[in-house]
């Protein structure tokens, strides 16, 4: 299937690992310029090294996306260098595991913090690039939440955030001014991924055993999904094929969730 991406700029927050790093190569597969935003030096770099080995032309930015001026200098580095972005991938975030399931234990700093990590990030991004998507009549901004914004079940703060996301993205979608602009807003929301050096790779080599008897009894398909999985969907929701598909939250979790 032609998606025509090709030489649209995307930006990619939290870009050099995980889900967003699949995401950014996939859509470099596609033809797009790739932007991509972390914390860490040295994995912004892997990650630019990576992308330009595609054949498009990439930017990296070491940015804490907690910071509303290192959003700003983000999104001014791609626009200053390729005019605009099309494509905006919110997918910084986190914080799932943080705080304690004790709720009482649990400072509300931790509550304010993984909010302001997810969905004050994916807001402050989203505004920016707006203006940009609105002059060109096109754009597609994609929000990572997780299968948690959608249900109970996991710690309330990270639920709380990542609802809020989900929200965002379909009341932008119900706003006529920016969609009739040719832009779309959506969300996908992953269940459980397994992806190196985070808490799943650690159960798993703590205790196969359990890990094992866990994917057997808790998840439908007997495995974790890979951040390539959740990625194609992504890159088919940017594309000129998915001009429908505004205000969506698609789950990316092998029927894992409860919630229809």
């Amino acid at each position: 299937m032609k998606l025509s991406l090709e030489g649209k700029r995307a930006l990619v927050t939290g870009g050099s690992r995980g889900i967003g790093l699949a995401v950014a190569r996939m859509l470099a597969d596609e033809g797009c310029r790739v932007a991509v935003c972390a914390r860490n030096k040295n994995s912004i770099a892997e990650a630019v090294k990576d992308l330009e080995s595609r054949g498009v032309e990439a930017i990296g930015v070491q940015a804490d996306a907690q910071v509303s001026s290192d959003i700003e200098r983000v999104v001014a580095t791609v626009i200053d260098s390729w005019g605009a972005v099309d494509i905006l991938v919110n997918n910084v975030g986190g914080g799932g595991r943080w705080g304690s399931w004790n709720v009482e234990e649990t400072s509300e700093e931790v509550w304010t913090e993984v909010y302001d990590k997810n969905a004050m990030a994916a807001v402050r991004f989203t505004r920016l690039v707006i203006p940009h998507m609105r002059e060109n009549k096109w754009g597609r901004v994609v929000t990572i939440a997780s299968r948690f914004g959608k249900e109970g079940g996991g710690r309330p703060w990270f639920n709380m955030a990542k609802s809020a996301e989900i929200s965002m993205m379909k009341t932008l979608a119900m706003t006529p001014y920016l969609v009739r602009d040719g832009i779309t807003f959506n969300t996908v929301a992953p269940g459980a991924i397994m992806i190196p050096g985070t808490g799943w790779e650690q159960e798993a080599l703590d205790d196969p055993k359990a890990f094992q008897q866990k994917l057997d009894g808790e998840f439908p398909m007997g495995r974790l999904g890979t951040p390539e999985e959740v990625a194609s969907v992504v890159v088919f929701v940017c594309s000129e094929k998915a001009s429908l598909l505004s205000g969506a939250c698609l789950l990316v979790d092998g029927g894992e969730s409860s919630s229809f």
